[in-house]
This record gives structure tokens, sequence and C-alpha cells, in this order.
């Protein structure tokens, strides 16, 4: 068996919005790979969404409602995947928004609302679907967060998601600390520009998009099929020694200074 194979493994994937998401990007590599999906969808107008996709791995694919912003419906969730299986390995966390005010103007002027709103869905969230997943993780597990560059270094527009992302990054660093013992890994992908559904109400998109066009050493930003093999990766047993890490997908833009 190939260190890259997650055959017999079972994965939650939280994020799928439509077929341009990081996360579905990241479920088909887990599906190739041989890992068995679960997923979540957000109200009822994302659910014929991802019921298409998912359809593609089979009639009986496990599709349950989950709003992260509720313990409640965590809680409702994670008792309807005990119900179909014992054990999780894998844990997808690709979900974050801010209110699209928050992502115009300047910084200084978001408001205690959005603030919360941001990181209660973009940073809590991870926390409170690591709480339910981890004693289901009896084996040890991975647990992939996805992060940007705007965590780590000011971009135009990208305002309170990007303080978000930073607390999204700690986040990830203390729980990585917290389940290490249980051999639970926890890792943060920080892929470059993609147009999904979430970059699209970042204003000045296009010119982030040239801006590693021009910059990044490989003359581009990532593909989301990069991003998927990264994620059956930083799952695998390859990445067996890896945790508390921001990984960076993006052409090598991070490391450019001028």
């Amino acid at each position: 068996m190939s260190n890259n194979s997650l055959a017999g493994k079972t994965a939650l994937v939280f994020g799928v919005a439509n077929k341009r998401s990081i996360a579905w990007a990241i479920a088909q590599a887990w599906h190739d790979a041989g890992a068995k999906l679960l997923f979540n969808y957000q109200g009822e107008r994302m659910k014929d969404n991802v019921a298409e996709l998912a359809a593609q791995f089979g009639d009986d694919v496990f599709l349950e409602p989950c709003d992260v912003t509720s313990d409640e419906q965590i809680g409702g969730f994670f008792g309807k995947v005990r119900e179909v299986t014992p054990r999780v390995d894998l844990l997808l966390h690709s979900v974050a928004y801010a209110p699209r005010e928050a992502l115009e103007g300047r910084f200084i002027d978001t408001s205690r609302e959005a603030y919360k709103t941001a990181h209660d869905i973009s940073a809590y969230s991870l926390l409170g679907l690591a709480r339910e997943a981890a004693p289901l993780m009896t084996g040890g597990g991975s647990i992939i967060a996805m992060t940007y560059y705007g965590a780590k270094k000011v971009i135009p527009h990208y305002n309170v998601m990007g303080v978000a992302k930073a607390s999204l990054e700690a986040t990830t660093r203390y729980l990585a600390a917290d389940l290490g013992k249980q051999n639970i890994r926890v890792n943060c992908i920080s892929a470059g520009p993609v147009n999904t559904l979430a970059a699209r109400g970042i204003g000045g998109f296009s010119q982030i998009l040239k801006q590693y066009q021009d910059h990044a050493p490989l003359g581009r930003t990532c593909e989301p099929s990069e991003i998927g093999a990264l994620g059956a990766f930083l799952a695998s047993e390859g990445a067996g020694s890896i945790t508390g890490q921001v990984i960076y997908a993006d052409g090598g833009y991070e490391i450019i200074g001028m």
C-alpha cells in the first residue's frame, strides 16, 4: 500500500459549495485515494449543489445539514455520523465568511458584529468541529483547515477575514498541541488565490491574481487539483510527522519580499 493511500479511511468534508470549491478539489483527491466521504451542507439553499456533486460518488453518500455557528447543529451532525461509522479518520475545514461590507473600505471601520461573525464562522468553527471529531479518531487522524496569506500580511480588501484567518492558524497550532497525544495531526493549507465563490466576494480579486502572476517564482498561483493533491498528502501516512503547520501552495509567492 502506498503511504499516500487513504484506503479504508472515513473523511468528513465541511465547506463544499460548488464544483469550484477548494473543498471539492480536496474531496475528489481524498476519494481517488480511497477514502469514504461524508459531507455537510450549509442551509437548504446549498443542499442541491452539494448533493449533485456528492452523487458522483454513489447514491448513498452521507449528506447532512450543519450550520457551524450552532453547537446544537454540530452535535446533531456528529450524532448522525456516529450512526453510520464508529470511526472518523479525516476532517476538512474549508469554511469562512465575513459580511460583504466588511470586505470593502478600511479595516478600521469593521463593526463589532462583523468581527464576531467572521471569527465565529471562520475560526471558532474549527474548534467546535475538532472537539466533536476527536473522540471518533480512535486510530489517530488528520484535520486540515484552509487559510490564506492575508493571515500573515495585509491584503487590500481582505480586512477582517485576514484577522480571522490569523486566528484560525493559531487555533490550528493549539489544537495540534492538545491532540498530538491522540496521534491527531492538525494543519493548514494556505492556498494562493483561486477563482472560487468566496474569492469573488473580495474586492480587487483580479488584481490580486495578477500580483501572483507577476511576482510568484512559478509565475502563477495554484490549481485546484494541486491543492487536492496536497490535501491528500497531509491526510496520509506520508505526512505522519507534520502537525501544527501552515503549508503554502501559492507558486512560491509567500517567500518573496520585493
